[in-house]
């Protein structure tokens, strides 16, 4: 096992120290956590940030063995359901079953997981505020992800963000143009913290 610290306990603390970077998890694996348990952390977390979260979901990977030996379900399809009803009960808990309800209106945002080339995750993006593609081969890949959102998603409809994660150095105009909102920096499974306070000092890219 890999040492990794508690996501949420962490973001708390984030919250604590800062006051204007936006926060959040990628992403959680809602299928496999109980959702009113998500629904409070995230409102809490909602409320300490001041209305800065934004919730990364999916289906939660099963190629690093993390499923089978806590019992947990393995079957994609149940794991995809299980994550669409979550969705629902999470935004039903944010709109007042449960108190305190999160300080962003109407809710907090959500952005949806899409493994590439998989489509159905589209479709479930589509109706939430964005989506994180994985493992796209390239910014042609993200132009054709966003061309089939925006094809599936109403003009009267809030805006919508496309995500992606780039390595430290890597140009980030032709993602830009390919209709990336927000360009994350990816410092993989084991970061240095010598690289994470070489990017925070250069700034925004």
């Amino acid at each position: 096992m890999r040492a990794v610290a508690d996501p949420w306990i962490a973001l708390s603390a984030i919250a604590a120290s800062t006051q204007r970077v936006r926060l959040g998890p990628l992403v959680t694996p809602l299928s496999r956590r109980r959702v009113h348990k998500v629904a409070r952390e995230t409102a809490t977390l909602d409320q300490l940030s001041h209305g800065r979260l934004v919730l990364g979901v999916g289906l939660g990977s099963s190629r690093n063995g993390e499923l089978e030996p806590f019992g947990e379900i393995v079957d994609p399809r149940e794991r995809a359901r299980r994550l669409d009803e979550g969705l629902t009960r999470l935004s039903e808990f944010w709109a007042g079953e449960f108190e305190p309800r999160p300080v962003q209106v109407p809710r907090i945002p959500v952005w949806v997981a899409a493994r590439w080339p998989h489509r159905r995750p589209l479709r479930r993006a589509a109706r939430w505020d964005g989506i994180f593609p994985i493992e796209l081969p390239g910014p042609d890949a993200l132009v054709e992800l966003a061309r089939e959102i925006a094809q599936q998603r109403d003009a009267s409809q809030s805006s919508f963000d496309v995500v992606v994660d780039l390595e430290p150095g890597i140009d980030i105009d032709p993602w830009q143009r390919a209709g990336a909102t927000w360009v994350l920096t990816d410092f993989g499974p084991q970061p240095r913290a010598a690289d994470v306070r070489s990017v925070i000092e250069a700034g925004p890219r």
